[in-house]
């Protein structure tokens, strides 16, 4: 008799030959049977089912669960509810692209009450995996366990991060019949396809709001994950159920001397890869230049002077003086200041006396400081790149980017923290650049979405 079985991540076709398997199993020396990733479970079933062929299934350790109650009162706007429904259209598998601020979360809640199967939600940060506990507990009233931050509890319904999800998916693979990826175009990173590969569940969930990498990684999630099958965009929600929003770019000017100073490092920067025939636009550009500027003292010199340049061009007076003016013109409004770089952020914390969180701010401190701000005691805060995404601040009504990097993704992101929906609210997002910089290269690249359109 054929004998389906978990073990470590993979799938055991025991009694089973090679060639009654679909493809993806190899026969295993070591154990006498065939044996292949995961995630190939339900392709293995729905195999053996067509082709008549008798089998135990002894791997599959969920049931369904009939008696999960979604306790939420609220109504689904309309494109929560067709997103759920070109979800389910696709055999529960696939990515919900909608922009932050829209309810991804409640349309997971709505898959999970559709899909009545033990769940696994899996999120990028500590922050995210608490807020999605909290908000899983209140929507089916049931306890919920966690993975991760120093916990270690497995429920029907649990949530790790994706750290913890690669390092303990080959124990609890077997467990769950449904598999969240909260901001899934973290998936493709290396290690975390992993934490896919290794589970069986049938059943599959991307959320984001921006879903394209720089890398085109993307497509590697077709098989483990399914195909997009609902997008909105910014543009199509705003008025109705995003705040209304203005994006306005502002051109600042490099004194004399700040120009000098970064015309400098710049040729040499440039220079050194035109001697190396480093191309930054090509294929991994950027990782032969770090290579090449390891490898001699010209190539470390090149790389300060691309740092130095970069200095520059952030933190120039000219955008802290505007930085100023915009803070006056916008007080009493909340207030999010945006850098590439913590020295940059601390900067502006100091001179304005404005709290900063960067990623060395402890977590304490830091729930500490967004409560703050959401109830107005410190309408303002400055940030690097850690409030990108995995934070929610509905009372954000402006943001002021001095600088970062060229991606859509992540310019889409910081537009997103302050379109949470509010009574009249109008959003506004600033943008800073440097004329005569590499910044105007970069602000062009990271603002060709349809929200700048």
């Amino acid at each position: 008799m054929r004998r389906l079985r978990y073990h470590d991540g993979t799938l055991i076709a025991e009694g089973a030959h090679t060639d009654e398997l679909p493809p993806g199993f190899v026969y295993d020396d070591r154990i006498g049977h065939p044996r292949a990733p995961a995630w190939l479970y339900p392709q293995t079933v729905l195999h053996l089912l067509s082709s008549g062929l008798d089998f135990e299934d002894h791997a599959r350790q969920w049931g369904r669960m009939d008696d999960l109650q979604h306790l939420a009162e609220r109504t689904p706007r309309p494109y929560q509810r067709e997103a759920v429904d070109a979800w389910l259209a696709a055999k529960r598998r696939g990515a919900v692209i909608l922009p932050t601020g829209t309810g991804k979360t409640f349309v997971a809640e709505l898959a999970i009450a559709e899909a009545k199967r033990p769940t696994l939600v899996i999120a990028p940060t500590l922050d995210l995996v608490g807020q999605w506990h909290d908000r899983l507990r209140t929507a089916f009233g049931r306890d919920i366990g966690i993975l991760g931050g120093g916990h270690h509890e497995v429920h029907d319904l649990t949530v790790s991060t994706y750290d913890s999800a690669y390092i303990h998916m080959g124990r609890y693979g077997d467990r769950f019949g449904l598999l969240i990826f909260d901001e899934v175009h973290h998936l493709p990173a290396p290690g975390y396809l992993t934490a896919a590969e290794n589970s069986m569940a049938p059943f599959r969930l991307g959320l984001t709001a921006t879903w394209e990498r720089e890398d085109g990684a993307e497509e590697e999630l077709w098989d483990l994950l399914g195909p997009v099958v609902y997008r909105k965009e910014i543009s199509e929600l705003r008025g109705d159920w995003l705040a209304d929003y203005e994006t306005v770019h502002l051109t600042v000017h490099l004194s004399p001397e700040e120009q000098e100073r970064y015309d400098a490092a710049r040729a040499a920067f440039r220079s050194f890869i035109a001697r190396k025939r480093i191309r930054l636009g090509g294929p991994n550009g950027w990782h032969r230049f770090l290579q090449a500027a390891a490898r001699s003292r010209d190539g470390r010199a090149a790389f300060k002077a691309y740092q130095e340049s970069r200095r520059i061009s952030h933190g120039t007076e000219q955008k802290l003086d505007l930085l100023a003016t915009l803070l006056e013109e916008e007080w009493g409004r909340r207030t999010i200041i945006f850098t590439h770089d913590n020295a940059t952020a601390y900067r502006i914390s100091r001179e304005f006396l404005v709290p900063c969180i960067s990623h060395q701010t402890d977590v304490k401190e830091r729930r500490r400081i967004l409560a703050a701000f959401e109830s107005g005691e410190l309408p303002v805060l400055a940030t690097s790149r850690v409030l990108n995404e995995g934070v929610d601040l509905p009372a954000a009504e402006v943001a002021i980017v001095l600088s970062g990097t060229g991606t859509v993704r992540e310019h889409v992101q910081r537009l997103g923290r302050i379109l949470r929906p509010g009574v009249d609210k109008q959003a506004v997002l600033y943008e800073l650049v440097a004329a005569g910089t590499s910044e105007e290269r970069t602000s062009d690249r990271r603002r060709q979405h349809d929200a700048w359109r």
